[in-house]
């Protein structure tokens, strides 16, 4: 993946997936979290108004929690990069926090966890990489995925 693709990447929901979009962020705002999901709120960079998707929220082994956005350089990347925070929602709980980009030279263990515990949801926005992949193919397509440290 070359550098200008990977930093304009971004994947946009097509066919029937924005309605099941719709469907599936309804579960968190119900308290239903599938598989440790949860609703991200972002404050728009240009509204101020809160936007909301659906993301799995992945644990490392040390604690440390990341967001990775799957189909690149979203709407929700590109508000959280400028807002720096947002919340994290299951029902009526709302758990706010902070966000650091990580550096794409971070980012291949992250991406490996990531696909270990969701990779056959999300392994369609991987082109062909799974869990499995060396660290040098991980290193290759980090730069398409952003992923964020969360506190």
């Amino acid at each position: 993946m070359d550098a200008h693709t990977a930093a304009t990447r971004n994947i946009a929901p097509t066919g029937i997936e924005p309605v099941m979009n719709c469907m599936f962020n309804l579960l968190p705002k119900l308290g239903i979290s599938i598989a440790g999901s949860r609703l991200l709120a972002v404050r728009g960079r240009k509204s101020g108004e809160w936007r909301t998707t659906m993301v799995n929220v992945l644990t490392a082994e040390d604690g440390t929690r990341y967001l990775v956005a799957p189909r690149g350089h979203t709407q929700w990347v590109r508000n959280l990069r400028v807002a720096g925070s947002g919340e994290l929602r299951l029902g009526r709980k709302a758990e706010p926090f902070t966000a650091v980009e990580v550096a794409d030279a971070d980012k291949v263990p992250v991406l490996r966890d990531y696909l270990k515990r969701w990779g056959w949801e999300v392994g369609k926005f991987f082109e062909g990489i799974t869990k499995n992949a060396t660290d040098a193919e991980l290193a290759d397509i980090a730069p398409g995925f952003p992923v964020f440290r969360i506190a």
